[in-house]
């Protein structure tokens, strides 16, 4: 609309495009907006040629020249000068990998739609991630733990230090939140007999909701803060300082996701005991932003009805796994601490339709507003799983997470732990 007509013109991102559309020529300032060029036009020697894109206004020109309409979703080309790009299906990006980072431990798994690669020191790990990055897939980067101070992250050193602090705690079976003293919730995180007991005497399955978080986890926890950026895995992606990190370098105008960190801490064996896995800590949902999730302790639980360790590696054993999961299972230096459920956020449409389906069939009203996903009302347990599979052809990425082990997804990936 004419400026006389909206006296905010240009105050969202679309605005300022829609409104220069037409107006700008790479390297002119006549739009009246400073936009630099997405290509320098020569070299420092003189020869003529172009350098690779700033992405950011390569994806701006691409919109503003195209005129893409508000309601259409661009589809955005980002040129690029190099050669050899690896191919979109499974067999020739491995095949291509294998030729180019021979100097790079790694595997596929979960039918090769996860990269795991095994060696974090490697400073040549980003290269690889970013041919499996493009793809939209998960990584898994394995041995995070060895650069940590692991007494900073034993449940009795943070109870120690923030045992007075009220938090959030979440009953998973109940979905009953209480706000409480964070120090019970620690006490019974390897001790059984210090643990809450709802009705009928059973034991409470409690996981303490994203304390702290974000400004408040480096203001209360500076050392743990600096201990944990340190050790991240892929620092050119994953560091506030990285140069691939975009989120963080996104300039104030626009609204960032939380990127934390978050502590996220939960009680397991209990859900490795029930039948069928129906109780999850983290229930099915979607992240707005790419997520790094670092496994940084695992507790070995005592007391009466606890399971064993052989009795929660055979629950483990039970789903579906990858054959190097398998092994991994198998390794008594590795110590398994988490069970994953990964859905690729195409699959989201099919998932949500299955769960209303379920929903339905369990006689559970269905509001229109109502969204499973969003609301992260529902843990798939394996006999979804198998239906989801059957009736939709949506399968499930299983992934074991080890102690050490940091699990990177995608914005709009489903998950549940």
């Amino acid at each position: 609309p004419p400026a006389s007509q909206n006296s905010e013109q240009g105050s969202t991102l679309r605005d300022l495009l829609t409104t220069t559309a037409g107006k700008l020529r790479l390297g002119s300032t006549d739009a009246g907006i400073a936009f630099a060029p997405v290509y320098s036009t020569g070299t420092a020697s003189g020869k003529s040629g172009r350098t690779m894109p700033n992405i950011l206004d390569d994806i701006i020109a691409s919109v503003v020249e195209n005129k893409i309409p508000p309601n259409r979703a661009p589809k955005i080309n980002v040129k690029s000068e190099i050669k050899d790009e690896p191919k979109d299906d499974k067999k020739g990006i491995q095949d291509d990998c294998s030729k180019r980072y021979s100097d790079i431990q790694y595997s596929w798994i979960c039918d090769k739609h996860v990269l795991w690669l095994r060696d974090h020191k490697n400073s040549n790990n980003w290269k690889l991630f970013k041919e499996c990055w493009k793809q939209g897939r998960p990584v898994l980067v394995s041995g995070m733990h060895k650069k940590m101070n692991f007494s900073l992250w034993k449940a009795e050193s943070i109870s120690l230090d923030f045992g007075n602090q009220q938090a959030d705690i979440l009953n998973c079976k109940d979905s009953i939140i209480s706000n409480t003293n964070v120090k019970e919730f620690w006490d019974g995180f390897e001790d059984v007999s210090k643990r809450q007991k709802i009705k009928n005497g059973e034991t409470a399955l409690l996981k303490l909701k994203d304390w702290p978080s974000g400004e408040d986890f480096k203001a209360m926890m500076p050392a743990r803060y600096e201990d944990l950026l340190k050790s991240l895995p892929l620092p050119e992606y994953c560091s506030p300082e990285g140069k691939l990190n975009l989120a963080s370098h996104l300039p104030g105008f626009f609204v960032r996701p939380d990127l934390g960190p978050r502590l996220c801490s939960a009680y397991g064996e209990r859900v490795a005991a029930t039948k069928d896995h129906d109780i999850g800590t983290t229930n099915l949902h979607i992240e707005v932003s790419d997520v790094v999730n670092i496994l940084v302790y695992v507790g070995i639980a005592k007391g009466n009805g606890v399971l064993s360790k052989s009795g929660v590696l055979k629950k483990f054993e039970e789903e579906d796994l990858d054959d190097l999961l398998r092994k991994r299972l198998k390794d008594s230096s590795e110590l398994p601490g988490a069970l994953w459920h990964i859905y690729a956020g195409k699959d989201a449409d099919k998932i949500r339709e299955f769960l209303q389906k379920i929903a339905k069939e369990q006689g559970l009203e269905v509001l229109p507003e109502h969204d499973p996903i969003r609301d992260q009302s529902w843990y798939v347990n394996k006999k979804l799983r198998q239906r989801l599979l059957e009736e939709y052809g949506v399968k499930t990425c299983t992934i074991i997470q080890f102690l050490g082990d940091a699990i990177i997804l995608p914005a709009g990936a489903l998950h549940q732990v």
